[in-house]
């Protein structure tokens, strides 16, 4: 069985956000950049599932400027085969990964794409959702428990109140939510290793894919501050207030 994984470079989690001057969006000169979370979770599954041996080969796919070749790197370190690079400048939007993800599993052959239910950057949770409409394939989203077995995928997907299973006749896409394993420590000399690797390098063009964005971002800004609590002396005090000062009653 042949795993493609996608896998993004956001801004680390331990990061405070600060917005630009102009409102164009966040900054990230100098800041520190890491795998989004999610996507760390989906390979470290993926690469567990290689270690069983059901998974035969491990391709990481991820979209973005040369910087980004560090994700890469850090994939091949924790055990993915193959890494690719597909060119972007500018951060695409969910719609165009999912295009180019679904180009990549068909010209790849696989039977699996793992991904992060969502990146923390933009908290779309589209990608994985939009690669499995072009590809025509089942998904299986919010995965807090995967089981592949006789061509088949059991999931078990977080939900509100609690826990669905689905399964999905492969080829299929699934995303990883948090609880579905802890991802491993990457130690020192597989991180060198994973530095002489080749990384492959493609392009939208070549993909026929178009990468126009579909979305126009009008302003980025700093979400209102939270006005401090207040305690109140009674019940009726607490309906008073919110009533006729919170409106939420």
């Amino acid at each position: 069985m042949k795993v493609l994984v996608g896998v993004k470079r956001v801004i680390d989690y331990n990061v405070n956000i600060r917005v630009k001057a102009d409102g164009t969006g966040v900054e990230t000169e100098n800041v520190r950049m890491s795998t989004n979370p999610f996507d760390e979770i989906a390979l470290e599954e993926a690469v567990r599932l290689k270690e069983a041996g059901i998974c035969s080969e491990l391709v990481a796919v991820t979209v973005g400027d040369e910087a980004s070749q560090e994700t890469l790197r850090g994939a091949l370190a924790m055990g993915a085969d193959r890494a690719i690079r597909v060119h972007a400048e500018m951060p695409p939007q969910p719609l165009n990964v999912a295009a180019l993800l679904a180009a990549i599993a068909r010209e790849e052959a696989v039977d699996l794409v793992l991904l992060g239910k969502q990146a923390i950057d933009d908290d779309a949770n589209q990608t994985g959702q939009m690669t499995a409409a072009l590809l025509g394939w089942p998904q299986g989203t919010f995965a807090s428990e995967l089981t592949i077995e006789d061509g088949r995928a059991r999931v078990a997907r977080e939900i509100d109140g609690g826990q669905q299973t689905v399964e999905l006749e492969l080829p299929a896409v699934v995303t990883a939510d948090l609880r579905l394993n802890e991802p491993r420590f990457v130690k020192l000399p597989a991180m060198m290793k994973a530095k002489k690797r080749p990384i492959e390098e493609r392009t939208p063009e070549a993909l026929g894919i178009d990468m126009r964005p579909r979305v126009e971002r009008v302003e980025v800004s700093e979400p209102v501050s939270r006005e401090a609590g207040v305690r109140v002396a009674d019940v009726d005090e607490l309906l008073h207030k919110l009533r006729n000062e919170a409106g939420v009653i």
